[in-house]
């Protein structure tokens, strides 16, 4: 058990909470096309929405759904194992990355590059077992989300880059259902690249000094603290500006409506929480928000796609 609490440790498996809730959007948008929306009637029922609910898993692509978490799990195990492994180095150089599992010697490196390999094959093998369209696309899904670990060694656009592969959750949900691409799933990727890019830069602030001492590119170190955090606010509101065009776009109706409120309240939220000289509040602003604002607008997606 100790060792399985070492890998979850290694790969943050808490964090998957960032991109998981889109690619249920994803997949639920994909289903939308097939299935029948539950009607405020059967509200009254003491069992009438769920009955119509596990009627729509079970009628459609069930196993297709535990193969898209699957391949969620799979696809950010690899990246971040693979990440420990690569910055391994730069890890143990850091005072707040040097109790991390592969300087600590808690996980032998050759290990983690295991596991890294592992994940890989199994995420293979669920795109397989999907379709032709996922199957194919997936080496460019790992080749996004392992290259990101290079990219902060020669630019300071690393966080769009993490963008780019968390942005792969809605769309790829979405084919895994249909087999296409489309451009509502596209709009919440854009969501996603510019959320996670926006709360990346913040996360990085803790290490602009060591960033620039080991040569190591980031947006705070390009810019300092100040402009980075513009940029940052920047990004979080162009993806205010994409989920809500994806709002008007699909038509939704008022659940949907209020997940986009509060989804951009807590953007907001996170700012107020940050100045340039006190990064005190950095972890609450970026995993306890974000990830309340990932999980709250998904349900509130979910609800408009089932009742509206």
């Amino acid at each position: 058990m100790s060792s399985i609490r070492n890998y979850l440790s290694l790969i943050k498996f808490s964090h998957t909470i960032f991109a998981m809730p889109f690619a249920l959007i994803g997949f639920f948008l994909g289903l939308k096309k097939y299935t029948p929306k539950i009607k405020v009637s059967d509200l009254n029922s003491s069992t009438g929405w769920q009955d119509s609910i596990i009627s729509t898993l079970s009628n459609y692509h069930i196993g297709t759904f535990v193969l898209v978490i699957g391949c969620m799990i799979f696809a950010r195990s690899a990246a971040m194992a693979f990440n420990r492994w690569l910055d391994a180095t730069y890890d143990a150089k850091n005072p707040r990355t040097a109790i991390r599992e592969i300087p600590a010697g808690v996980i032998k490196p050759k290990n983690a590059l295991a596991f890294t390999i592992a994940n890989c094959i199994l995420f293979i093998v669920c795109t397989f077992f999907i379709n032709k369209a996922c199957f194919y696309l997936s080496p460019i899904a790992l080749l996004v989300v392992l290259g990101y670990s290079y990219t902060k060694r020669f630019t300071a656009l690393c966080h769009l880059v993490l963008g780019v592969g968390l942005s792969l959750a809605p769309i790829g949900a979405y084919i895994a259902v249909t087999g296409v691409f489309s451009l509502l799933p596209i709009l919440f990727s854009l969501t996603v690249l510019c959320w996670v890019s926006g709360f990346d830069i913040i996360y990085a602030l803790q290490d602009e000094a060591f960033d620039k001492e080991n040569k190591l590119h980031s947006i705070p170190s390009a810019v300092g603290k100040t402009k980075a955090l513009r940029i940052s606010e920047l990004l979080h509101l162009m993806s205010a500006a994409f989920v809500i065009y994806a709002g008007i776009y699909g038509n939704f109706g008022l659940w949907y409506w209020i997940g986009v409120g509060i989804f951009c309240a807590l953007l907001i939220y996170q700012h107020i929480l940050l100045k340039p000289n006190d990064l005190s509040k950095v972890n609450m602003a970026f995993f306890t928000t974000n990830g309340i604002a990932s999980v709250v607008f998904s349900v509130f997606v979910l609800l408009d796609l089932f009742l509206n």
